[in-house]
C-alpha cells in the first residue's frame, strides 16, 4: 500500500500526500500528521480539515491527550467512542473534544528502531472501532509514512529545501519555537518548562499557544522576572 510520492514538495504537498494515503484507505474523516525532528519539542506538518487541526493544536497546547500516549508508549491508542469513555488520563483535553464534531479518534506513533518520527491523528465522526483489516491497513500506511516523513525531515536538515518552504506549512509551529527560546532566556528555565509557561499562560487566557508565542515573539509579551522578584516569570 504505496504512500503517493513528492519528489521535491514542500511541507504543505507532502502534508497532503502524507495523509491523503490515510484517508483513501480507511474509513475516517479526517488527519493530521506531526513530526518529533529532534532540535524542537513538535511541529505539525499538514491537516486534512478544520477538525484535524484543532485536535492536533488542543493536545499540543494543552499537553494531555492520547497523541501524547502514543508517542511515550509507542504503541496506538484507540477512542472509539470518545462521548463514553472517562477519559480520566486527559480531562481537559476530553472536555475540549465535546465540542467538536469527533466520535471516534485514532493515534498511530511513527516509529522507526529506537527513533521516534512522529504520530498520525484520525478522527471519524462515527463512533466504532477500527475493524481488524483497516487497523493492519494502518499500521502498514504509519510503517510508510514514518519512512518518508524521516526521509523528508533529513532532506530539509541537509539543506535540501529553503527555509522557506520548510515552513509554508499553516500549521507550522515556528513561533512557538521561537518563542520557547526566548523565554527561555528570559526567566532562566529549562526549554521544557519555558513550553510549560506558554501553555499556562494561554490556557489562562483562554488562547492558543501560537497566539501567546506570536505576541513573545513581537515582544509585546515579556516572562522576564519583575524587579525584586526573581524566580518568578511575570509578563511586562
Amino acid at each position: 500500500m504505496p504512500l503517493p510520492a513528492y519528489p521535491g514538495a514542500g511541507p504543505a504537498d507532502f502534508g497532503a500526500g502524507l495523509c491523503a494515503a490515510f484517508l483513501q484507505a480507511l474509513p475516517v474523516t479526517g488527519v493530521a500528521v506531526s513530526a518529533f525532528p529532534g532540535r524542537i519539542p513538535e511541529t505539525s506538518i499538514w491537516a486534512t480539515d478544520a477538525i484535524s487541526a484543532r485536535i492536533d493544536e488542543l493536545q499540543f497546547d494543552l499537553g494531555e491527550g492520547p497523541r501524547w500516549e502514543a508517542a511515550r508508549t509507542r504503541q496506538p491508542v484507540a477512542l472509539p467512542d470518545v462521548r463514553q469513555a472517562a477519559h480520566a488520563a486527559w480531562p481537559v483535553f476530553a472536555k475540549a473534544l465535546q465540542e467538536l464534531d469527533v466520535a471516534a479518534l485514532f493515534v498511530f506513533p511513527l516509529v522507526l528502531g529506537t527513533m521516534d518520527i512522529g504520530v498520525i491523528e484520525l478522527y471519524s465522526t462515527t463512533p466504532g472501532a477500527l475493524g481488524r483489516a483497516d487497523h493492519s491497513a494502518a499500521l502498514r500506511l504509519a510503517d510508510a509514512a514514518a519512512w518518508k516523513l524521516l526521509r523528508h525531515l533529513l532532506t530539509a536538515d541537509s539543506g535540501g529545501e529553503p527555509s522557506s518552504r520548510r515552513d509554508e506549512s499553516p500549521l507550522s509551529r515556528r513561533e512557538v519555537h521561537q518563542a520557547t527560546g526566548m523565554v527561555l532566556a528570559q526567566a532562566g528555565v529549562s526549554a521544557t518548562d519555558a513550553l510549560l509557561l506558554l501553555r499556562a499562560r494561554a490556557y489562562s487566557q483562554g488562547r492558543s499557544v501560537r497566539d501567546v508565542a506570536q505576541e513573545v515573539v513581537n515582544r509585546t509579551m515579556d516572562f522576564s522576572p519583575a524587579p525584586g522578584d526573581e524566580g518568578t516569570a511575570g509578563v511586562k
